[in-house]
């Protein structure tokens, strides 16, 4: 998709979109944004001490036919954890309701240019669906290259995103849903829980890389959750997912990209787990190592937010370590 992505010129079928690439550019979005099979959905999702409001700024101003994903809402109802992986049902319900088919291409961006996107791009991808690419720099690229937004008060995208949250609702109270039009193939090997971290610390099969600020890595400034221990994972490597993106949220070139996991003492000939703090951005150091050809990489659903609340598991500082 080399020609495909930078061009205006070049074939722009989304049979040119490669899933080895896991970004498309917003010149290869607006050539294709008429594709019978292609989806643009909006999956924005802000920290809660950003006081933004996803669904609302999707209402002000979004990409043309954008479906809107609510992150929170597309979740397991049963954990305390904020945003975990649904049930293979419970996420099959939700997305089929947003109107999603296995048929169709789907673009994934946020409002902040490479954030959450990139969680939900994964989220797919766990679930089966290969045939998804995040939108390179975001709604923020999207209108500073001077491509339409439209706004819906009330329209049929946000009739389909409540409708999503019923549908998972409905399953985890074991409420029969309408017909899905998506089928689910859970890929077990790009999640992984609690266990499997604290066993890694012992076998070490797996580089384990932190996607948060090295000052939370190192313990030195406090977790914006209340009750969650600073530190790390005993082992893990900390590279800060800011460090993959340039100046306007799009991913670096490959070169610069391998620069920064060989600066971390990453190898690509090892298997990988990445973490954050609520698995969100942690999937973004998953689509950089996607973007370097490694497309296997795990990530520690429950992250910081579980391990470093959790009674009994290790952490290590900047002074312990």
């Amino acid at each position: 998709m080399a020609s495909t992505v930078a061009g205006v010129k070049a074939d722009f079928s989304t049979q040119s979109a490669s899933t080895n690439e896991p970004v498309v550019s917003v010149d290869w979005l607006h050539a294709n944004l008429k594709e019978p099979d292609l989806k643009v959905v909006d999956a924005s999702w802000y920290m809660p001490d950003e006081q933004r409001n996803p669904i609302q700024e999707y209402q002000v101003a979004h990409i043309l036919g954008a479906l809107f994903f609510d992150v929170d809402g597309i979740s397991d109802r049963i954990t305390k954890l904020p945003h975990m992986l649904p049930s293979e049902e419970a996420f099959a319900a939700a997305v089929s309701a947003l109107g999603i088919e296995n048929k169709d291409d789907l673009v994934v961006y946020d409002g902040k240019g490479l954030f959450s996107a990139a969680r939900v791009w994964w989220m797919f991808r766990v679930f089966g669906h290969d045939r998804v690419w995040v939108l390179d720099g975001g709604l923020p690229r999207w209108r500073a290259s001077g491509y339409d937004v439209e706004s819906s008060a009330s329209g049929d995208a946000i009739l389909k995103a409540s409708a999503a949250s019923e549908a998972i609702e409905k399953v985890y109270r074991g409420q029969p849903v309408g017909p899905t039009t998506f089928q689910t193939k859970f890929q077990p090997h790009l999640v992984w829980n609690l266990e499997q971290v604290r066993k890694n610390i012992e076998e070490r099969t797996h580089q384990q890389i932190d996607a948060r600020s090295k000052a939370r890595f190192d313990g030195t400034a406090l977790e914006p959750r209340k009750g969650i221990r600073s530190g790390h994972v005993p082992g893990s490597k900390c590279i800060p997912f800011p460090q993959l993106l340039d100046a306007s949220g799009t991913v670096l070139p490959a070169d610069q990209l391998k620069k920064k996991f060989d600066e971390a003492g990453i190898t690509l000939d090892s298997p990988i787990v990445t973490s954050c703090g609520t698995g969100v951005t942690a999937c973004i150091l998953a689509l950089g190592l996607h973007k370097l050809g490694k497309s296997d990489v795990a990530v520690y659903d429950g992250s910081w937010t579980e391990w470093g609340a959790h009674p009994d598991t290790p952490v290590d500082t900047s002074t312990s370590s």
